[in-house]
């Protein structure tokens, strides 16, 4: 394989997916660092160079630049015991990341960085008045996932798949900020233990 190369924020957990995928498949990744909240990617350079869309994370594979966390984790994992063989546990196991991008991402994540790092009182008036929504709809994402865990130890299987990382990466971040409790969703916290005993596991802040 071209050498990997992330262009990432280390806070940021769609960022942590592609780490963490890469370190349980033993590939190595150079790391190229951004501060987002210093508009690092929005700088001319890295949008002619890097990402037009003014986003991070992107994988870079030789000379090729592929953004998006999910799409970069799959390229990973593709063929590797991360995705299952099954053609149905695969498509289910692209529903979680589907999930995670559209119920859980948007409201979890969102709200960490605007009350851990933004913080609530340098919120725009239409980000405050968002905030209660959010937290709902965060809240009823980790009740499905309370939900699931309940009956099975893995999203999909019996054993991690990329669901998985995609939705620990900020599931487990989920409570900077104070928005969200983890101890309402104690399956979640035993799955979150479960992610971490897996051989191989990086820490978000390594």
């Amino acid at each position: 394989m071209d050498k990997l190369t992330l262009h990432e924020d280390p806070r940021s957990g769609n960022c942590y997916k592609i780490r963490l995928t890469a370190a349980l498949l033993g590939l190595p990744v150079e790391r190229v660092e951004y501060d987002i909240l210093k508009g690092d990617t929005r700088t001319p350079a890295f949008l002619a160079n890097v990402n037009a869309n003014g986003r991070i994370p992107v994988l870079q594979i030789g000379k090729r630049f592929l953004p998006e966390s999910n799409a970069a984790c799959w390229f990973l994992a593709k063929g590797s015991e991360l995705v299952p063989a099954d053609r149905f546990a695969e498509a289910d196991m692209l529903r979680w990341m589907f999930f995670e991008q559209y119920n859980h991402e948007p409201n979890i994540a969102t709200l960490r960085f605007w009350l851990h790092f933004v913080g609530r009182a340098n919120l725009t008036e239409a980000q405050d008045a968002q905030v209660e929504a959010k937290w709902l709809a965060g809240c009823a994402a980790l009740r499905l996932m309370d939900e699931q865990f309940a009956r099975r130890d893995w999203l999909v299987g019996k054993s991690l798949t990329l669901a998985d990382i995609a939705l620990f990466a900020y599931t487990h971040v989920a409570e900077d900020g104070g928005a969200f409790h983890l101890d309402d969703f104690p399956h979640v916290k035993a799955w979150i233990e479960r992610v971490r005993a897996v051989p191989g596991f990086v820490p978000m802040t390594s």
